[in-house]
This record gives structure tokens, C-alpha cells and sequence, in this order.
């Protein structure tokens, strides 16, 4: 018999999923030699939706499809089958060469109407989806647990038509419909992230250090108000640091242990560090606060590297109302990320910085992923992420990371 022109067809199977399904499918292809061109499957609530694209000798197509046809029956599952011509195919294959994203959405809990914001806002920059994947575990409707949250990530295709424009569009509905997005490029840096630097104060801590020492030295007032100023542009931060310093003179060293013991952790901080520290992440501290506290944090954590503010201290452990050594603001910050990156021999590419206040805009922005955490309208503006919504572990999410791999 002459040799038949090879065929594309396309196998759609939907149903309740069990064990052997795939293979069973698999076995029956196989005897006609059908050569795999693509395959995917997704599965809603055991409940799956399996796709083959496969090529064949045509004048094996119709038994191949007879056999499927009575394969699906004994397996309760629907079947379905759609020819591809050569140029549908071919189509189709050069449409994969076109970048790749992925869009990440997160939040307390995600409705139907969050989900149709966010993919509207693709649909008009022109990507497709490729696949959308649940990163968090099901919650249950009738127990309430701690700490909620939802997380959906979508793999795109193609280019956005004006990425400056489409950033804007998700910082708004973020602030509408109260979630969080991250829009990265899918390549093999976001797979391969190494090194991951914290601001301390109001990120890694629910507090400011220096207003915890304040309060307890009698100054708060008088801290506050040069903090305002700094927010006002009136003082720079080294400025700001040096007077509200001058204030905490005179006050008992013991009083820092008094308030490292009572730290408020930010939520999803104990679990986050678990997960990077399993994973082999570098983690550094890198704040504008003081490293008393800091360290007190790394001995907790086992996080690899602190750099902080060194308060001086006399012989009679009093402050002397100064700082020992070099000021670490901003600019420092963004010099300490690209030296530990080299000291870990780390691609920058492969660096995550997150941070709350402006001073942290310098190393976020130098990072290959800079995440705004709780920040500042001015900081989230400018960061490339940011989550608002839930706590620090959704960093986890923005890695690409499922409950499903994390034991808590």
C-alpha cells in the first residue's frame, strides 16, 4: 500500500482524571508509531483537560481514532479530535520564538472579577496565554486558617505593546481590587535567583528601631519631627540619621536587648527565610537601621550577611548619641548588593532586593528583581513589584514557588 501523507491532529480528553489515563492513550499511539508533537494537561478539582498534538501516517488516522474512541468509553472520559493542516502547524511553531512572561497575581483571596482585570489588561497588550497555574494550596469554605492567601501565575506570550502602559494599568488596579501583581520576563535568571537582600525596619519588622529607642530615651516626639522633615525632602537621610542619633545619647545599652526580644516579625517571615535557606539563597540584611538589631535577626534567621549602622557606646554602656564607621543609606545599600553579588560570584540578574522606604529605591532598582514590600506610594511607583496584600512570603510566589513544594 502507498504511504499515506502524514497528518496533525489534535486529541482533546476531558473527564474525571485517575490513574493510567495517560498511559492508556499513550499505549494505543504508540502501536501506530504517532510521533508527539506537543501534549499538556491541567487538572481542576480531579477533573482534567488533556491535550495531544500528534503527527501520523494517514492511513493510520482513522483506526488510531476508532481505537481512542473505544479507549475513552471503557475510561468514561470525552474524547475529541481536530485535524491541523502543515500551515496551521507551521504557524504555530513560529509563534513560539516570541518572548515569554510571566504575570503573577496575589492576594488575600482572588475573584472572578480581579482575575478578569488583570487578563483584560493582557488581552489589550496583545499577549496570549499560554497556561495560568494556581501557586497557592485550595482554602477551605469552612474553616477560616491564618494568614490567607491566593496566588495565580500565567505564563504569556508575545510582546507587550507598550510595557510602560501596561505597568501603570496593573499599579492601578492593584490599588482598586486590592492585589498584588509581578511582571517578569520568563528566562533562565528568574529560574536561577542566588542572593536576596533585605531592608530590616518596617520590612523584615513591623517597626523603626530608632522610634522603639526614642520612645524609651524620651525623644519620640522630637524624632518624629526630623523624620517628617526627611519625608519632606527638607533633610537627606544621613542628615536625618546623624540628629535623630544625637538624641538617643545618654540611653542604657541593655535597653537594645530589651527591644530586639520584643521585635514584631513581619508576617510570613519565619517561613520565607525556611524556604530560601532550604533552597541555598544567600540572604543579606541591608538596612538603615542599626546593627545590634540586625544581628539579633541573623542569629534567628541564619542569614548571611549584615550590614547596618553601628551604634558607638561608652565605657559606662551609654550611648554616646553617634554612629562608628561609614552611614549605610541608599546609595550604600545598591553598592553592598552588587559587592556580596561578587563576593557570591552571583550574576546581578540573579539578585532579588526588598525594601519599604525611598532609601531602598537605589538597590531595588539595581536588582534583578526589586520588590516593594508595604512601601511608600513614591517606592512602589518606581519598583518594578510590589506586594501590598499579604505578608513577606509572597516574595516566594514572585520565585515561581508552589505550597505544594513547601512543607511549613
Amino acid at each position: 500500500m502507498e504511504q499515506a501523507k502524514k497528518e496533525q491532529i489534535l486529541i482533546s480528553i476531558t473527564g474525571k482524571d485517575h490513574p493510567g489515563l495517560t498511559a492508556s492513550v499513550m499505549g494505543i499511539l504508540s502501536e501506530y508509531d504517532a510521533q508527539v508533537l506537543d501534549i499538556g494537561q491541567a487538572d481542576i478539582h480531579a477533573n482534567l483537560s488533556l491535550g495531544i498534538l500528534i503527527r501520523i501516517d494517514g492511513n493510520n488516522s482513522g483506526q488510531v481514532m476508532k481505537e481512542l474512541l473505544f479507549k475513552a468509553t471503557e475510561l468514561q472520559v470525552q474524547i475529541g479530535f481536530s485535524p491541523v493542516s502543515d500551515d496551521e502547524y507551521e504557524d504555530w511553531v513560529s509563534r513560539q520564538g516570541k518572548n515569554r512572561y510571566i504575570l503573577t497575581i496575589i492576594g488575600r483571596s482572588l475573584s472572578a472579577r480581579q482575575i478578569a482585570a488583570a487578563t483584560g489588561v493582557i488581552a489589550q497588550q496583545g499577549l496570549n496565554i499560554d497556561s495560568i497555574i494556581r501557586l497557592t494550596g485550595r482554602r477551605s469554605i469552612r474553616k477560616q486558617g491564618k494568614n490567607v492567601r491566593a496566588c495565580i501565575e500565567f505564563s504569556l506570550r508575545g510582546t507587550p505593546k507598550n510595557p510602560d502602559e501596561m505597568k501603570r494599568r496593573l499599579m492601578t488596579l492593584a490599588a482598586q481590587e486590592d492585589m498584588d501583581f509581578s511582571f517578569q520576563k520568563d528566562d533562565m535568571y528568574r529560574r536561577m535567583r542566588r542572593l536576596i537582600c533585605f531592608d530590616m525596619d518596617s520590612t523584615l519588622i513591623q517597626t523603626e528601631c530608632i522610634d522603639e529607642l526614642a520612645m524609651r530615651a524620651g525623644v519620640g516626639d522630637q524624632v518624629k519631627l526630623i523624620t517628617e522633615r526627611a519625608m519632606r525632602g527638607e533633610l537627606d537621610f544621613r542628615q536625618s540619621l546623624t540628629e535623630r542619633v544625637a538624641l538617643l545619647k545618654g540611653l542604657d545599652v541593655s535597653v537594645m536587648k530589651e527591644i530586639a526580644e520584643q521585635l514584631p516579625i513581619t508576617e510570613g517571615v519565619p517561613r520565607l527565610m525556611s524556604v530560601l535557606k532550604r533552597c541555598g539563597y544567600k540572604i543579606a540584611i541591608l538596612s538603615g537601621g542599626f546593627t545590634y538589631f540586625g544581628e539579633y535577626l541573623q542569629r534567628m534567621f541564619g542569614i548571611d550577611y549584615v550590614y547596618a549602622n553601628e551604634l558607638e557606646i561608652d565605657d559606662n554602656g551609654k550611648l554616646t548619641g553617634r554612629c562608628v564607621g561609614e552611614i549605610v543609606d541608599g546609595r550604600r545599600k545598591a553598592e553592598l548588593l552588587k559587592l556580596i553579588a561578587q563576593v557570591e560570584k552571583v550574576n546581578l540578574a540573579q539578585t532579588i532586593a526588598v525594601g519599604d522606604g525611598a532609601n531602598d529605591l537605589p538597590m531595588i532598582s539595581e536588582a534583578g528583581l526589586g520588590i516593594a514590600f508595604h512601601a511608600k506610594p513614591r517606592v512602589v511607583a518606581n519598583a518594578q513589584q510590589s506586594i501590598n496584600t499579604i505578608g513577606l512570603d509572597g516574595v516566594l510566589y514572585f520565585l515561581g514557588f508552589k505550597d505544594s513544594y513547601i512543607t511549613e
